[in-house]
C-alpha cells in the first residue's frame, strides 16, 4: 500500500508513517523450531526434511529475499535485524545500520526483473510510493571517461527509488507471507553446533536491545547504551548470515573450529559525498539521472530524481581524493567534475540537507566455494559473500541472484545444500567481480593481485567505452552488459566489435588529472552525435 502499513499476520492497517511494528517475543532456546505457523499450510515433511526453521540474519535486500525464498519450503522463516524497522516512511529514510544508504544506491535491471518475479508487482508499487522509472539512456545520461554514452534505446528499465523505499516496499511484502516473522533490535553473536555432529550447526546466539523511549521517533530509534534485555539461543535448521560486509561468519566459524573462506580485498579508496536538492522538471532538460564515471584522474558522482520530489546527488573519488561535506567544498568539488551537469544543477537549485560522508577502502570477496566440506546448516549470501566496489552498482542486483539461486538449490533437495549453493553463487560473482575488479585494477595506484586477464581485457574495455559515446550499438551493448543482462562475451559480437575499431580510438584513453577547484572543467560535451 502506499501509506498503510502491513502487520505480521498479512492485516492491512491505515498506519500513520514512521511507525516501527511490536516485536515478537524473543524466541529462545525452550521455543519449538519445528512445529507448523499458525495460519500456513503445514508441508507433510518439512520437520523430517530439515526444513522446519530458518533464521535470517538482517533484514537488508539480501536478507529479505533470503526470507521471500525460504518461505518457499520451510514452515516458518525468522528475520533478525539489530535496527528498529520504520514502516511507511514517506520519503524511504536509510535505517541506522546502513550508512551507505544517504548515498545514491543503483538497481540494475537485472536485479530489477529477478526482484519483480519474487514480488509480482514491485515496480508498479515502488512507483505509486514515488518512485518513478526510464529507460537506460534515453531519460537517463551516462559519461564514461568524460565522454557522454550516446542516447539510444535500450530496453532496460531503470528504478528510481532511494535504498530505504526499496526496503519499506520488499518488507512490507513480505510481512504479508505467512510463516515469515521479524525481531527487531536483535543482534547474532555467534553459532552453535549440535553436540553429536560438530560440523552441523543448529542455531544461533542472540542479544537483544530494549526499546527506547523515543523508539520509532527519529534516525537513533532503536539505539541503546544500556544492558541488554534478552539473550538466547534461536534453534534454527538453516542460519542465513545476510549481515552484509562486516559479517562475522567467518569469525563465528573459526570459533567453533569449522573452516572458513579465504578472502580477497582490492583496494580503491574510494571516498563519496551526498546531498539532497529540490528537484524541478527543467533540470537535465526533464532528464531524471546524470551518472559521472569515476576513476584515478576522473572525478565523478551522481544525480538520481527520487521520491518526494527530491534530487539525490553523491559526488565521489578514488585514491584519498575525496570530495569535502562543507557546502562550499561540496560545490566547488561538482565544479571539477569533467562535465558540467551536476555542478549545474546543485547551483541552479535548493539544498534540502547538509553534505554527509561515506568512505569505502576496498571491495572484498570471501570464498566460500572453494570451502571444503562446508558446515551443513549455514550459509552466507550477499554482501557476505562478496562486497563490490559501490561505483559499480553490482550489490543489490547479485544479492537477487544469489536468491534465485538458492531457490534453485532447495528446489533441487539433496544433501550438502551449503557446497550446491556455494558453487552457484560463486560462479555468478566471477562475472560481476571479474567486470569490477578488472576495472579498478587497470589503475597502478589501485591495490590488489593483477593477472594475465587483467592486462589482456583491460585495454579492450577502455576502447569499448570511448566507441559507446560514438556508435549506438555499442553504447546498448555496453549498459546491458553493465546492468548484468548480458554475459561480457556479448561485447565481442561482430557488430560491437566493429564498432569499437571503428570509434574506440577516436579519444584518448588516459585520464588527465583532476582539475583544481578554481578550473570548471568542461571537457566531454558537445561531443558528434549528442545532444545537449
Amino acid at each position: 500500500m502506499a501509506t498503510g502499513g502491513v502487520m505480521d499476520d498479512g492485516t492491512v492497517l491505515p498506519t500513520p508513517a514512521r511507525q516501527p511494528h511490536a516485536d515478537p517475543a524473543l524466541p529462545l532456546v525452550g521455543e519449538d523450531s519445528r512445529g507448523p505457523q499458525p495460519g500456513r499450510p503445514s508441508h507433510p515433511r518439512a520437520a523430517e526434511d530439515g526444513r522446519g526453521h530458518a533464521v535470517v540474519l538482517g533484514a537488508g535486500i539480501a536478507g529479505l529475499l533470503a526470507a521471500r525464498v525460504l518461505s518457499e519450503t520451510f514452515e516458518r522463516v525468522t528475520v533478525l535485524e539489530r535496527d528498529v524497522l520504520l514502516d511507511g516512511d514517506p520519503h524511504g529514510d536509510s535505517r541506522r545500520g546502513v550508512p551507505q544508504g544517504r548515498h545514491l544506491h543503483g538497481l540494475l535491471d537485472r536485479g530489477r526483473r529477478l526482484m519483480e518475479e519474487l514480488f509480482p508487482g514491485l515496480t508498479t508499487e515502488l512507483t505509486r510510493r514515488g518512485a518513478s522509472t526510464i529507460e537506460t539512456l534515453v531519460g537517463s545520461r551516462w559519461y564514461l571517461r568524460g565522454l557522454r554514452v550516446r542516447s539510444a534505446p535500450t530496453g532496460l528499465t531503470s528504478v528510481l527509488a532511494s535504498r530505504g523505499l526499496l526496503e519499506d516496499v520488499l518488507r512490507a511484502r513480505l510481512r504479508a507471507v505467512p510463516g515469515v516473522r521479524f525481531v527487531q533490535r536483535t543482534s547474532a553473536t555467534g553459532l552453535v553446533t549440535a553436540p553429536e555432529a560438530p560440523g552441523r550447526i543448529i542455531g544461533v546466539r542472540v542479544v537483544q536491545q530494549p526499546r527506547t523511549a523515543g523508539a520509532g521517533s527519529g534516525a537513533d530509534a532503536g539505539a541503546d547504551a544500556g544492558a541488554a534485555t534478552g539473550t538466547g539461543l534461536i534453534r534454527a535448521d538453516l542460519v542465513v548470515d545476510a549481515t552484509g560486509r562486516a559479517s562475522r561468519g567467518p569469525d563465528w566459524l573459526a570459533a567453533l573450529g569449522l573452516p572458513g573462506p579465504a578472502e580477497r580485498r582490492t583496494g580503491v579508496d574510494l571516498g563519496y559525498a551526498s546531498r539532497f536538492y529540490r528537484y524541478r522538471p527543467e533540470h537535465l532538460d526533464g532528464q531524471r539521472s546524470v551518472i559521472v564515471s569515476t576513476m584515478p584522474g576522473f572525478r565523478g558522482g551522481g544525480a538520481v530524481a527520487l521520491e518526494g520530489g527530491r534530487w539525490h546527488v553523491t559526488l565521489t573519488g578514488m585514491l584519498g581524493d575525496h570530495p569535502p561535506t562543507d557546502p562550499e567544498g561540496f560545490e566547488a568539488f561538482a565544479r571539477t567534475l569533467p562535465v558540467p551537469d551536476i555542478y549545474d544543477l546543485v547551483t541552479s537549485t535548493e539544498a534540502l540537507s547538509d553534505p554527509v560522508p561515506h568512505r569505502f577502502t576496498s571491495s572484498l570477496r570471501r570464498y566460500y566455494e572453494r570451502v571444503q566440506n562446508p558446515p551443513a546448516g549455514f550459509l552466507a549470501i550477499g554482501d557476505a559473500i562478496c562486497s563490490f566496489n559501490p561505483l559499480y552498482a553490482q550489490g543489490m542486483t547479485v544479492a537477487a541472484q544469489h536468491a534465485w539461486a538458492l531457490r534453485d538449490c532447495l528446489r533441487a533437495g539433496g544433501p550438502d545444500l551449503p557446497a550446491r549453493f556455494y558453487r552457484q553463487a560463486g560462479r555468478l560473482v566471477d562475472v560481476a567481480w571479474d567486470m569490477a575488479n578488472g576495472a579498478d585494477l587497470r589503475y597502478p595506484g589501485v591495490q590488489g593481485r593483477r593477472g594475465p586477464r587483467e592486462r589482456l581485457v583491460g585495454p579492450y574495455a577502455e576502447r569499448v567505452q570511448v566507441a559507446a559515446h560514438r556508435d549506438a550499438t555499442v553504447a546498448r551493448a555496453l549498459m546491458k552488459t553493465l546492468n548484468l543482462v548480458d554475459a561480457p562475451t556479448a561485447l565481442l559480437r561482430p557488430a560491437v566489435a566493429a564498432g569499437v575499431l571503428r570509434f574506440g580510438w577516436s579519444h584518448p584513453t588516459t585520464p588527465r588529472k583532476a582539475p583544481t577547484a578554481g578550473t570548471r572543467n568542461t571537457a566531454g560535451t558537445g561531443l558528434p552525435g549528442q545532444s545537449s
